[in-house]
């Protein structure tokens, strides 16, 4: 049997995307896009960054240049940094992408301690990668090593009993329900401490 790692399933999942080319940031509008996000109106937003109402309509509607210390107090009170203020959001164009996968339909990958189900292996250029797991190993010496890769990861269990391990830190016993995220380039392995294969949903980031 072909022996396939977290590690291998991330490199045929990541794909190149291509970045959209800059364009010029109106900070007014920008501003007022990242106040209108948060559902606030110009006296909330005024009052979390400490400014007039009237000084930041004026910066929303481009009737004056804000001072380096008025950016500052934008970007705490929008909670945000000085150069995200000036960082265009990516062009607004929705892509009406979805998979849905049916229960047991994943695209399947075995090895000798998890069997991986992907989800919505049908979408490419992904930012994370969903997948179901079974967990079968029961002893941590089944594993070769840690297992460790790029990104983030989150895992929740759906049923059983799990032990997770990690390099940093005390083995933590999991039942259903519960859930964990971590940096996964931090070694990592897991066990099914239940008499049946414990299984799980996991996501790891692709970006």
């Amino acid at each position: 049997m072909k022996r396939t790692t977290p590690e291998n399933l991330i490199r045929v999942a990541r794909e190149n995307g291509q970045q959209d080319s800059a364009e010029p940031l109106n900070l007014g509008e920008r501003v007022r896009e990242l106040r209108k996000a948060r559902g606030w109106t110009l006296e909330q937003a005024a009052g979390q960054a400490g400014l007039a109402r009237s000084t930041l309509s004026k910066i929303e509607n481009g009737q004056m240049s804000p001072t380096y210390e008025a950016l500052k107090k934008l970007a705490v009170g929008l909670e945000i940094s000085v150069p995200q203020l000036f960082t265009p959001p990516q062009r607004e164009k929705v892509s009406g992408r979805m998979a849905a996968t049916r229960a047991g339909e994943g695209q399947h990958q075995a090895t000798t301690t998890y069997e991986h189900e992907l989800l919505a292996e049908t979408l490419t250029k992904k930012r994370m990668l969903p997948y179901r797991a079974r967990i079968r190993a029961r002893d941590i010496g089944e594993f070769d090593g840690w297992v460790r890769h790029d990104g983030e990861e989150f895992l929740y269990v759906l049923t059983g009993v799990i032990r997770l391990y990690t390099e940093f830190y005390e083995p933590i016993e999991m039942r259903r329900g519960d859930s964990a995220y971590y940096d996964a380039t931090m070694g990592h392995n897991v066990i099914s401490v239940s008499d049946e294969d414990a299984t799980l949903l996991w996501v790891t980031s692709l970006t």
